[in-house]
């Protein structure tokens, strides 16, 4: 082989890997700037949500307490939220496709379902590095907290100074049971349902069945892992003392609603409305995006 051949070889696999590259990015930005935009549109309702989760108030009650705040409050912790969506949601597409892509290619005998899988618990597990922008968020939500803490760089100073990094990795646990296997449902079942709804022939049809196939996806999903939600949100309300167990959070939060299971479930109505807004605008936003970019 002569050496021009051998020099257009080299140029052809560099110009392959660079576009390879960039195909990856792509993943991680249209992520990033489908939870940006969802956030935006979707914090109030997730606000009213929290106040369920940690009270077990019904949903107008939630709301007068909203009210009763003042909209100058309405979109207080909205930083944290902003920051870790944004990232997870970056590092779930994006890394989920990475991950993808290298099983593929180190194990190309493997089933697809299994090297998709595995892709998909291992992006959930690296976003709970995440962690901590989920605790600061729940304690700028906490109206108990409304006098303690001045906004986000307050909180992880005092959490830093008096408690230590380990204190801002409250709740991590919870998380991690929560994000790989509902990934492992999101990305499993997001092809199959999307060939379920009536073709589409033009590009609203499209974003339209990015949406509905999203958001009901994210909804059902929410429904099922709503127990960890709640159990993460009575862990990160906490500060300082004992880390207690999934198991212990979730007896004491069943013994003060009177043991009675259908009330650990308050405010899932709320979630799952929420949640067809937000999987809906995110997955239809980062399907768009993909094909414009």
């Amino acid at each position: 082989m002569c050496v021009t051949e051998v020099n257009d070889m080299r140029i052809m696999t560099s110009t392959d890997q660079d576009r390879e590259s960039l195909q990856g990015q792509k993943h991680y930005l249209c992520g990033s700037i489908s939870a940006f935009a969802n956030i935006v549109i979707t914090f109030p309702i997730h606000k009213a949500l929290f106040r369920q989760q940690l009270f077990g108030v019904q949903t107008r009650e939630a709301v007068r307490q909203l009210q009763r705040d003042g909209f100058h409050t309405l979109y207080r912790g909205i930083l944290p939220p902003l920051l870790q969506k944004s990232s997870t949601i970056a590092i779930m597409f994006g890394l989920y496709e990475d991950f993808s892509r290298l099983l593929r290619l180190h194990a190309p005998q493997a089933p697809v379902l299994l090297t998709d899988g595995i892709a998909a618990v291992l992006a959930g597990t690296a976003e709970a590095v995440l962690t901590p922008f989920e605790r600061v968020q729940t304690l700028l939500q906490d109206p108990r907290h409304h006098g303690n803490f001045q906004n986000t760089a307050h909180i992880f100073r005092v959490l830093l100074q008096q408690h230590g990094v380990r204190e801002l990795y409250r709740g991590l646990v919870p998380i991690l049971l929560r994000n790989g296997p509902s990934n492992v449902f999101f990305f499993g079942l997001r092809g199959p349902m999307k060939e379920l709804l009536p073709e589409a022939e033009t590009k609203a049809g499209h974003l339209v069945n990015d949406f509905v196939c999203g958001g009901i996806l994210g909804a059902g999903l929410g429904v099922v892992f709503y127990p960890l939600n709640v159990v993460k949100s009575h862990a990160q309300v906490q500060i300082g003392g004992e880390f207690q167990s999934c198991r212990v959070i979730l007896a004491n939060v069943l013994r003060e609603r009177d043991g009675k299971l259908s009330r650990l479930f308050r405010g899932v109505h709320l979630n799952f409305q929420r949640s067809v807004f937000s999987w809906g605008i995110i997955n239809a936003t980062y399907e768009l995006l993909l094909k414009m970019l």
